[in-house]
């Protein structure tokens, strides 16, 4: 209800606003409270910063122009000056959007620099030193993005003293909501013993299908004991 009462304010504010000659499809605001900021396209987000259009074109024929006169990388790196001198942009908006230009590349510097990055199996132990000595199988994903830095881990499963039973659905569901470009499979074997048994590998191979069809690529599957670990990539086994 309170989704939709929202909603419903963002329209009414948008008919009486600079861009209510668009149908209520092409409205940036009332598309970004009901499909999220990721089903914009880039016109749409700017239009949205933007705020307001100027005489003679509504808000998203200017972020249109903007964007098809400036290319993006050199758009986020102009100045107030620089863009307030853009036909229908002025002072305020150029001041606007420079400073959400600033606070993206502050977050992204901060987030790029604080993940460790997975670029071997050696790598992802740090991550699975709390699995060493269970007594019982714990199954965990450690999610990576586009530059295998770890974003999420996620203990998918926790079974017997021999076995985890895990679902391709509980492993590639971290995988959609921690939007991971990959995923490193990691357990445990209780026993110390680090060699793989038949289960392990059905099991991989069913969980690299599944991540093709996700677009999730399973960069490695670890086994790891209580002394030592094992990946099934490096063996060839992936």
């Amino acid at each position: 209800m309170e989704e939709a009462a929202a909603v419903h304010t963002i329209a009414r504010e948008a008919r009486r606003s600079p861009i209510s000659g668009l149908s209520a499809a092409d409205l940036p605001r009332e598309r970004l409270a009901q499909h999220g900021p990721e089903a914009l396209r880039d016109h749409e987000l700017l239009a949205i910063v933007l705020g307001t259009g100027c005489s003679g074109r509504n808000v998203v024929q200017l972020a249109h122009e903007l964007l098809a006169a400036h290319a993006r990388e050199d758009l986020v790196s102009m100045d107030v000056a620089q863009l307030a001198r853009v036909r229908g942009i002025g002072a305020a908006k150029a001041s606007g959007l420079v400073a959400a230009f600033e606070l993206s590349r502050r977050a992204l510097a901060k987030g790029m620099g604080s993940r460790p990055t997975v670029s071997c199996p050696a790598d992802a132990m740090p991550f699975l030193a709390d699995i060493r000595e269970q007594r019982r199988e714990f199954f965990v994903g450690l999610y990576l993005n586009a530059r295998n830095q770890v974003i999420h881990k996620e203990v998918v499963s926790i079974g017997s003293l021999s076995a985890s039973i895990v679902h391709p659905r509980e492993v590639f569901l971290a995988a959609v909501q921690s939007a991971a470009a990959s995923v490193v499979l990691a357990h445990n074997h209780p026993s110390g013993d680090v060699t793989p048994s038949q289960d392990d590998l059905d099991l991989t191979r069913r969980l690299v299908q599944a991540g093709e069809l996700m677009g999730v690529e399973v960069l490695d599957h670890l086994i790891v004991g209580s002394h030592d670990f094992l990946s099934l990539k490096e063996r060839g086994l992936l």
